[in-house]
């Protein structure tokens, strides 16, 4: 198994919970029954799992591998990914700064929050795009199989020690639940 195919897995897990943002934000704008309880869960999976353990993984380990390989940071696919990890966490702290406003029934804190989650959804589904179809095929080309392997135990490290046992379990209950209330249960991708 190569690296990328672990980090090709976690997309699809981070855009299933972009199609839940999506529907929250619908709610939200629709007649605010999104429960703000759930917008605090996204903002944690987002940034515990989203950022903390993909982003992670691919900033500590795949990205410093692909530079060693010859793939250049400046003026390079590596830099790209870099700045919208930066983007994504600018849209994730606009959107926790608006929870209290929400919870107090602030029309204006809910607005807030889903233009920032709207942008940020635009940007995770196309910075997702680029790293299958551009990134990842770059480093499976570059990568010899052991550097594959070595990453592939780097982020087991970063899971255990970093962000912690059980997270993905976590997250992916998390995502269950929230799919049952806003997606009425049904896959990611199958809403009509």
């Amino acid at each position: 198994m190569n690296a990328t195919d672990e980090l090709q897995k976690e997309h699809r897990f981070i855009l299933a919970m972009i199609e839940i943002i999506g529907e929250l934000c619908n709610r939200l704008e629709r007649d605010g029954t999104a429960d703000p309880g759930h917008l605090a869960a996204v903002i944690d999976f987002i940034r515990t799992f989203a950022d903390g353990c993909h982003h992670a993984k691919e900033e500590r380990a795949l990205f410093p591998a692909l530079e060693a390989a010859g793939i250049p940071r400046e003026n390079g696919p590596v830099g790209v990914m870099l700045a919208e990890h930066d983007a994504g966490r600018r849209f994730v702290t606009a959107m926790d700064a608006t929870l209290d406003g929400i919870r107090a029934g602030d029309a204006a804190a809910a607005r807030d929050f889903i233009v920032n989650a709207r942008g940020y959804m635009e940007l995770l589904v196309k910075h997702i795009h680029k790293e299958d179809e551009v990134l990842f095929v770059l480093a499976d080309r570059y990568l010899s199989p052991d550097e594959q392997e070595r990453l592939v135990r780097e982020f087991e490290r970063i899971e255990r020690d970093e962000t912690g046992a059980g997270a993905h379990e976590r997250y992916h209950a998390l995502l269950h639940e929230l799919r049952g209330v806003y997606l009425d249960g049904r896959p990611p991708g199958t809403r009509t």
